[in-house]
């Protein structure tokens, strides 16, 4: 998949990373919390419709950006979530989570107030640290 065929909506909100062997990976915008959205190459809408050994595929990079989130970037609590309800296209939420963080204990859609953007130096440094440890494919960063 390359970044013209992910939704608009999505490319708007989030940071494009680059490339898992199953999935594209974004950054949300909102530098809150470590709120990353991989994208499916797949015109299946929802997770679970996905043929067994994509959907193990798929699973698999969603695990390895939790283990980035957890071992990295030092969160205990990954939320992990596919709503699909305002971009149809299907995307998978993986989103580091701690007690203080802005909308705790709620979830973030709806209750996520604005931050500051990431620095390029701390997207440049996530996008290297995901080269290293999950063979991310990265594509050029646009701020």
């Amino acid at each position: 998949m390359s970044m013209l065929t992910i939704h608009p909506q999505l490319l708007e909100d989030c940071h494009y990373l680059g490339q898992l062997l199953s999935t594209d990976v974004l950054l949300h915008r909102n530098a809150s919390l470590p709120w990353f959205i991989l994208v499916p190459d797949t015109e299946c809408a929802d997770f679970l419709d996905l043929p067994p050994e994509h959907r193990q595929a798929v699973l698999a990079d969603c695990a390895a950006i939790s283990g980035f989130i957890k071992k990295f970037l030092g969160f205990d609590k990954v939320n992990f979530a596919g709503l699909g309800n305002v971009v149809p296209q299907m995307h998978l939420h993986i989103i580091g989570r701690v007690p203080v963080d802005p909308c705790w204990p709620q979830p973030v859609w709806g209750n996520l107030v604005d931050s500051e953007p990431y620095l390029a130096k701390r997207l440049e440094e996530w996008q290297q640290a995901l080269v290293r440890m999950l063979q991310l494919k990265p594509s050029r960063l646009e701020f």
